[in-house]
């Protein structure tokens, strides 16, 4: 693919968020075409890191053995560390490899087809772990830490979730008071933590005191604990589903105090370091699923082409055909979006909330949905503890979770995509102003609220795209037609719903689903363009590539029609009142026997 953009070249051009642009009715073309591919030392840089990595899992990762012992061996760690996987994104001159976006995903999409508790623990350490530092330390602090957590010395966690704050992350409790002498005692408890024992830096989010107009008010604020303070705790390790080999404690926090140096960025303003956080970590999760999808393919077209039945091979069987070809196209889709994301930030995309949160929503749901279909091509074996099939399974289903979960994430991408039009249809006199109502649930969702309050709505029936290959040109019709009729939903959603939006999630969940569709289509439409177009790949490749597309763009056109569909028809009263009596009646509540 070495004729699209090469996203190596830096360029002077910023721009916004492509899907924010689609709650408009707009695309801009020149943002998504041609697909941003890396160049030739950037490729060669990225396979021979891919090598290593490959060879060493082979070599040294004993996935059964450390599922059942649960714990990742400290020769594994050691060997991690000398390949320079603590450090993957540090810069050069802290020890670090200094991968851009593009370059970290595609390594971390390596670790994590190895072994999800491996890439679990490394990615809770540099995803998140020490990311705020990176965003957001000052020099002084980068240079004491970054070195050491760079080389693996040190290990980092994450530290926001609480008992009762999960997804709500502006509801916790954990204290930060300032003392006399200008160091902070902190108090409190952290839940579910990766790596909590193993690390020797936290990052920690708390509460602290401010005086806004005269009034005292309460913010979030980020600090560096040391695992050496006085204090400082755990939990028993916590015995998962899956994972198991990696570490996840509570981290307790009792008087622990911390001098005023340890803070990360200004007081008050940890929320926005956090949702930046996880909104890069969002996209090593999803190149993550990626990683695992095309471990579990390629596991299941080796078993499927090997066995037999009925004196034929199973891939001869329509049914089998069906879920191989499924589990491909999942495959290529999922990896379309993730580096059209991180190649777009590389590029200049400053805006990409909504991008990283699809990548994580549709990456985790397709990887869960590859590992189904491919344990029920492998069938029997596919149950049993000898083969890895149930163990995957097992691993996987804990991605749908992290990093917020799928609901609120998409609560997130439809609140966050719509204020900007609310603000228009507003000042057009069609609503009152519907979008200072969008701000206090789109914070407790952890998203940016100043997202789009300059664009203008403008719906001229559809945006054509122009530059898709013409063998992809009925798609990209599609695309336009779909595009015209989100905005015009959007617009009419917000309308008839108006501030109340705020409270209805199923509607909610229609217009991220329809958001995530279109970003999916175009990144597919972007990827194809510049593989028919390369002189570089085989003409029976490109047909492959071909029929992938046409594939993936009519399962999610028919996706996308029926949730438009299900924004004027739906049972969503039906399905609260049963929601609302299963409560009431504590379950079924119906016997068979009884009536």
């Amino acid at each position: 693919m070495s004729d699209g953009e090469n996203i190596s070249e830096k360029e002077d051009k910023i721009f916004d968020s492509i899907v924010g642009e689609f709650f408009f009715g707009k695309v801009e073309e020149s943002n998504c075409f041609p697909f941003p591919n890396l160049n030739d030392e950037q490729k060669e840089m990225a396979k021979e890191m891919v090598s290593a990595v490959s060879k060493f899992a082979e070599d040294n990762i004993d996935s059964e053995k450390m599922d059942i012992e649960s714990m990742i061996p400290e020769e594994v760690m050691q060997g991690l560390a000398e390949l320079g996987l603590f450090g993957l994104a540090v810069p050069e001159d802290f020890g670090g490899l200094n991968l851009d976006y593009t370059l970290y995903s595609r390594v971390f999409q390596e670790i994590s087809g190895s072994d999800g508790a491996v890439a679990t623990t490394l990615g809770a350490h540099q995803s998140i772990g020490y990311r705020a530092l990176l965003n957001e330390g000052n020099e002084t602090q980068k240079q004491k830490w970054l070195p050491k957590l760079a080389s693996g010395e040190v290990i980092a966690a994450f530290c926001l979730t609480e008992p009762g704050s999960g997804s709500d992350a502006y509801s916790i409790k954990t204290k930060a008071v300032k003392n006399g002498d200008g160091t902070f005692t902190i108090n409190g408890q952290k839940l579910w933590i990766t790596n909590g024992g193993k690390a020797g830096f936290y990052t920690v989010f708390c509460k602290t005191d401010h005086e806004v107009d005269g009034k005292q008010q309460e913010k979030i604020s980020c600090f560096i604990v040391e695992k050496e303070r006085e204090g400082v705790s755990f939990g028993a390790k916590e015995d998962k589903m899956g994972i198991r080999a990696s570490e996840t404690r509570a981290v307790y926090f009792d008087k622990v105090v911390v001098p005023e140096e340890n803070i990360i960025g200004e007081l008050g303003r940890g929320f926005k370091i956090a949702m930046n956080v996880l909104n890069s970590g969002r996209l090593s999760l999803g190149s993550g699923c990626v990683g695992g999808m095309k471990k579990i393919l390629k596991m299941t077209s080796n078993h499927a082409y090997n066995r037999k039945q009925f004196n034929k091979r199973i891939t001869e069987f329509g049914l089998v055909q069906e879920k191989l070809a499924s589990m491909a196209a999942y495959c290529y889709a999922a990896e379309s979006i993730v580096y059209m994301t991180t190649g777009s930030m590389v590029k200049g995309m400053n805006e990409y909330q909504l991008e990283s949160a699809i990548c994580k929503v549709f990456c985790s749901e397709a990887l869960w949905k590859v590992v189904d279909q491919g344990l029920q091509v492998a069938a029997g074996c596919g149950y049993m503890k000898e083969y890895p099939y149930e163990r995957i399974m097992r691993d996987s289903r804990i991605n749908l979770i992290f990093e917020g979960t799928n609901e609120i994430l998409r609560a997130f991408i439809a609140l966050a995509g719509i204020r900007g039009p609310s603000e228009n249809l507003a000042k057009l006199g069609k609503i009152a102003d519907v979008s200072k109502f969008l701000q206090d649930p789109v914070k407790s969702l952890g998203v940016l609220t100043d997202f789009g309050t300059d664009r203008i709505s403008k719906l001229l029936g559809g945006t054509n795209l122009t530059k898709p290959h013409p063998r992809l040109s009925e798609f990209a019709n599609y695309f336009s037609d779909m595009l015209s009729e989100f905005a015009l939903q959007v617009d009419r959603t917000l309308i008839k719903y108006k501030k109340s939006i705020i409270d209805f999630e199923l509607p909610q969940g229609r217009l991220a689903n329809m958001a995530i569709e279109l970003y999916l289509y175009v990144a597919v439409l972007s990827r194809s363009t510049s593989i028919l177009e390369s002189e570089s790949v085989e003409d029976k490749m490109k047909d492959y590539v071909f029929d992938l597309t046409s594939y993936i763009c009519i399962q999610s056109r028919y996706r996308f029609i029926g949730e438009l569909k299900g924004m004027s028809k739906n049972s969503d009263e039906t399905i609260k009142s049963i929601s609302d009596k299963v409560c009431e009646i504590d379950g079924y509540g119906l016997e068979i026997i009884d009536y």
